[in-house]
């Protein structure tokens, strides 16, 4: 199992590497103006020249990118101040470090990611557990049929409706807000509980159909009805060998979902007005602040190759076959 985690490890290392190298010559060497967008609107060429020289664009391309991936290890420093490593650069917009800014954002979206997939893996893995048990029952069509409807919402969509309900119509909660968890636990729960239950109830309605699919699936496995028909206990069957079965599928686009959360819930955070790493992503697109825009794609690359290191450990766990390939 180590040898195995280990590879996958150096991989994701070589791939984080060739990520910010492809990054690097995105943003830096394209063919645009990159000091002009630091320098802003009204900008006197002395002044683009003096931004050009802090940023290092009048060295030669090699000598750039040795600096910039160097930083992310080692550090940089600015002619502002100094920038620790790991040193994703300055923000033009906000006039602070870039890994300043991420992590002070990074609480709120991992408060976010958290806290829906408790939600939505407890209520949605069990439901369609309960619904393949019980197939062709009422329990299973009712089960069935509220996940296709509630799998056809958008989180921009049933955000407002519920905001409309529970906060500017009946006054029964706030605002979401961000409360840190340390500070005030009943704060942040009650701050976060909106965004989380209307996330939760779209992802809910997706996996309640993935297990149960699942599920069924497996159960028509040669080896589940082998056990089956020596006799074992129908719940036995169930939990030791369907059950386990199929969970690989899950796991895949669990790892999938929470890498995107991680690297910012994009429409949550905008739907609800918070300030997580996806609404820093957008500031950057919209300011054109380069620095700040290839270092949120970096986090983003940072957290699905760690979390597709962690679903191959768990495909390893449930299938030991995986070990050997």
């Amino acid at each position: 199992m180590l040898q195995f985690i280990l590879r996958r490890s150096v991989g994701a290392v070589v791939t984080l590497f060739l990520i910010g190298a492809a990054t690097f010559f995105l943003f830096v060497a394209a063919p645009s103006d990159y000091a002009s967008l630091a320098c802003g609107k009204d900008c006197s060429p002395e002044r683009l020249e003096d931004i050009r020289h802090a940023l290092g664009l009048d060295l030669p391309l090699a000598t750039q990118f040795w600096d910039f991936m160097s930083g992310i290890v080692a550090g940089r420093e600015f002619p502002d101040g100094d920038c620790p490593a790991p040193c994703l650069g300055q923000s033009f917009y906000y006039g602070e470090n870039v890994w300043d800014l991420i992590v002070e954002r990074l609480p709120l979206t991992v408060s976010l990611t958290v806290g829906g997939i408790v939600c939505f893996l407890f209520v949605g893995l069990g439901t369609g557990m309960l619904a393949a048990y019980r197939r062709g029952t009422l329990v299973d069509k009712v089960a069935t049929g509220a996940s296709m409807v509630l799998s056809s919402f958008q989180i921009y969509f049933l955000g407002p409706i519920v905001l409309l309900i529970f906060v500017y119509s009946t006054g029964w909660m706030e605002d979401p807000k961000y409360v840190p968890f340390t500070e005030n636990p009943v704060g942040w729960f009650v701050g976060l509980s909106i965004p989380i239950l209307v996330m939760s109830t779209i992802f809910t309605a997706q996996y309640t159909r993935m297990a149960r699919s699942s599920i069924i699936e497996q159960l028509q496995e040669e080896h589940v009805r082998t056990a089956r028909a020596k006799g074992m206990p129908r719940k036995y069957v169930f939990f030791r060998y369907a059950w386990r079965g199929s969970m690989i599928p899950i796991v895949t686009i669990l790892g999938i979902d929470i890498s995107a959360l991680l690297g910012g819930g994009v429409v949550t955070e905008l739907t609800f007005s918070l300030q997580g790493i996806g609404r820093l992503a957008v500031d950057g697109a919209v300011q054109k602040d380069l620095p700040l825009t290839m270092g949120v794609m970096l986090v983003g690359a940072f957290f699905i190759l760690l979390m597709n290191i962690l679903v191959d450990i768990a495909y390893a766990w449930i299938d030991p076959r995986v070990r050997l390939s």
